[in-house]
C-alpha cells in the first residue's frame, strides 16, 4: 500500500512558478513509477508528466515540454513537478500517480490556479 500526499499548489500570476510536491509512504517507493496527471474543470484527467523508477526517463506531455520538470528523490520518498512560465491554461487539480504492475495509487490533489 503506498499513500501520496500532494503539496505546492496555489494561485500564481502567468510566467510565474511553482513547485509541486508529492511524499509517498511506503519503503517501495522507488520501484514505482511515479507520474503527475492534472484535470481541469470539464476536461478528463490528463497525464502532465511521468518518471520511470530505476533510469529515471522522463516523459512530458507536449504542452508542457520545456516548461515543466518531473524529478524524484527516493531517499525521502517525494516526486517533484517544477513548473515554469506557468499559463492559465495551466490551471486544473493536480494529482500525484504511483504505479507499479496492477499496483495503481492517486493522491488527493492539489489545486493549480494561473491567473492572467
Amino acid at each position: 500500500q503506498v499513500q501520496l500526499v500532494e503539496s505546492g499548489g496555489g494561485l500564481v500570476q502567468a510566467g510565474g512558478s511553482l513547485r509541486l510536491s508529492c511524499a509517498a509512504s511506503g519503503r517501495t517507493f522507488s520501484s514505482y513509477a511515479m507520474a503527475w496527471f492534472r484535470q481541469a474543470p470539464g476536461k478528463e484527467r490528463e497525464l502532465v508528466a511521468a518518471i520511470s523508477w530505476i533510469v529515471r526517463n522522463t516523459h512530458y506531455a507536449g504542452s508542457v515540454k520545456g516548461r515543466f520538470t518531473i524529478s524524484r528523490d527516493n531517499a525521502k520518498n517525494t516526486v517533484y513537478l517544477q513548473m515554469n512560465n506557468l499559463k492559465p491554461e495551466d490551471t486544473a487539480v493536480y494529482y500525484c500517480n504511483a504505479k507499479k504492475m496492477i499496483s495503481d495509487y492517486w493522491g488527493q490533489g492539489t489545486q493549480v490556479t494561473v491567473s492572467s
